[in-house]
């Protein structure tokens, strides 16, 4: 089965480490899908996307249907003729008449423990309410959001500090060896299928911007994973003298303690909490580049019981 027909659906960093595996492992990839290329930065420069750059690169064919159920992309899958398809991070659902193109099925790596974490946002929302362990996990794909029949997990611890971002890199490396390890079984002829279980399943929805406001009368844990849950995207923020303020990161303050929302220190951006102290260490004003915490209140001239929030 090494010369299998792949087509690969995925569309960020995340998706593209795993194609990229494929790829040097000589796997026959002929064609990949990925979402329309969108204006990215400041300046909105309309680029490629990870998946369709790699793809580029490795000369393989691509495809950006704009939708999902009017037949194109329909068109496209059939005239590929895959044997399998695999999909990361793609960002769109897949129609039950795409799922049953290819003879051996569709395979997901997801970025959680399934059923835990099914939807959009599972490796940030591991971080935000304070996991000690995430992982991947290849799947079959079934018309339900990241409810199919599981092939094989792969786990891993998550830093105390560590951020989305930061395990994002490491999971689309384990999305990597996980699709390796996968496609070793369909060589075999003999990949497992365990069900999900149902009661288990929790779900990870999409991240908004409104969600970063930190609030103060919530514990230092609390805000600490918030904070690093939200890094590098959409990023969590507060307010001081009626202006927003990005904050990358804090720290529990350990020793500290005092009023939910009010400066605890003229040196150090520490600030009360409904449990304990939280230090935000690295911050954006408006308008300026990051800065740490201790500068801003610096240079701000913050008088220990300044409000800090709306």
């Amino acid at each position: 089965m090494k010369d299998m027909r792949i087509v690969f659906m995925g569309t960020p960093d995340f998706a593209a480490a795993i194609l990229e595996r494929l790829i040097v492992t000589g796997r026959n990839v002929v064609g990949v899908f990925s979402q329309p290329d969108k204006p990215v930065g400041r300046k909105q420069i309309v680029e490629p996307t990870p998946t369709k750059k790699l793809a580029q690169k490795y000369g393989i064919p691509v495809f950006q249907p704009a939708k999902m159920k009017d037949g194109t992309a329909l068109a496209m899958l059939k005239e590929l003729a895959p044997d399998l398809v695999v999909v990361a991070a793609y960002g769109r659902i897949l129609p039950k008449e795409l799922l049953d193109v290819p003879p051996l099925g569709c395979v997901n790596i997801h970025g959680s423990l399934l059923p835990k974490y099914r939807g959009a946002a599972p490796i940030q929302w591991s971080v935000i309410n304070g996991d000690a362990v995430t992982g991947v996990t290849a799947m079959y794909m079934a018309e339900g959001m990241d409810t199919g029949d599981m092939i094989l997990k792969l786990e891993t611890e998550i830093g105390e500090n560590e951020t989305s971002g930061e395990l994002f890199e490491r999971l689309a490396s384990l999305g990597a060896d996980s699709i390796e390890k996968t496609l070793e079984l369909f060589d075999e002829g003999s990949v497992p299928r365990e069900p999900q279980n149902e009661a288990q399943a929790t779900m990870a929805p999409m991240l908004k911007k409104e969600m970063g406001e930190l609030d103060f009368t919530k514990s230092a844990n609390e805000i600490h994973n918030l904070v690093r849950g939200l890094c590098p995207w959409p990023v969590a923020f507060t307010f001081v003298d009626g202006k927003s303020l990005k904050v990358y990161k804090a720290d529990r303050a350990e020793g500290f303690c005092g009023e939910a929302g009010t400066l605890l220190d003229e040196k150090r951006f520490i600030v009360g909490c409904g449990d304990g102290a939280v230090e935000l260490t690295a911050v954006q004003p408006e308008g300026k580049k990051q800065m740490s915490g201790g500068d801003f209140i610096r240079g701000k001239r913050l008088a220990k019981g300044t409000h800090i929030g709306r």
